[in-house]
């Protein structure tokens, strides 16, 4: 299988560090997000979004990175994505959260704001824009605060690629100046997650702030 990503994109990231877990080769293929290598005719073919990652399996291409996640985790038998009609809903619950709210509305506004202007010299961050992604973020975390009071990962008590998913963006918490500070549970379930050497196996080299 190929995947074709920028490494420092948390959803790139995420699905290096769910085929490290499950101990699945991954070969890769470097997409130039900032040099606009998404808008080749070549990678275009692969994804019509101009999006990465993208998946190619054989003949098969498959873009959306938590489509991507369910894929890699469906190949073999394993608790990541447990192959029960509940167990399932419940993850892509999560999944669904994630891509609509969590990610959408309060991850990836603060990131752009306070971490990809920055690198690639885009110009100060949009004052509205932080503010209605720290709105965003304070509501969704104090949700997902208190539903990890309760359990000890997403999906009751045991891992699986929703945690995967939702924890991606928290990597550049600090950088993206998201304001985790105050959710307690979500901050000790991310370390539980993060802790997992497949993360640090699969870590981008950050490119330096452009100039």
């Amino acid at each position: 299988m190929k995947l074709y990503g920028f490494p420092a994109s948390p959803n790139t990231w995420k699905v290096r560090a769910l085929a490290s877990y499950l101990k699945m080769p991954l070969e890769f293929d470097f997409v130039d997000l900032l040099g606009g290598a998404q808008h080749a005719p070549t990678f275009l073919a692969l994804s019509p979004t101009g999006r990465t990652p993208v998946l190619v399996d054989g003949d098969f291409k498959l873009w959306e990175s938590n489509a991507i996640l369910q894929y890699l985790a469906s190949k073999d038998a394993t608790q990541l994505y447990p192959n029960d009609a509940k167990g399932r809903a419940d993850i892509s619950r999560w999944l669904c959260w994630d891509l609509a709210h969590w990610g959408a509305q309060a991850c990836q506004p603060l990131i752009f704001e306070n971490l990809v202007k920055k690198f690639s010299n885009r110009g100060a961050p949009d004052a509205a824009a932080v503010a209605k992604g720290t709105e965003c973020f304070n509501k969704e975390a104090k949700m997902l605060d208190a539903h990890l009071a309760r359990h000890k990962y997403l999906v009751g008590d045991a891992l699986t690629i929703a945690d995967f998913a939702v924890a991606a963006p928290l990597l550049y918490a600090e950088q993206a100046g998201m304001p985790l500070g105050r959710f307690a549970n979500v901050r000790a379930w991310f370390e539980r997650v993060t802790a997992l050497p497949c993360w640090r196996e699969t870590a981008p080299q950050f490119p330096a702030a452009a100039a």
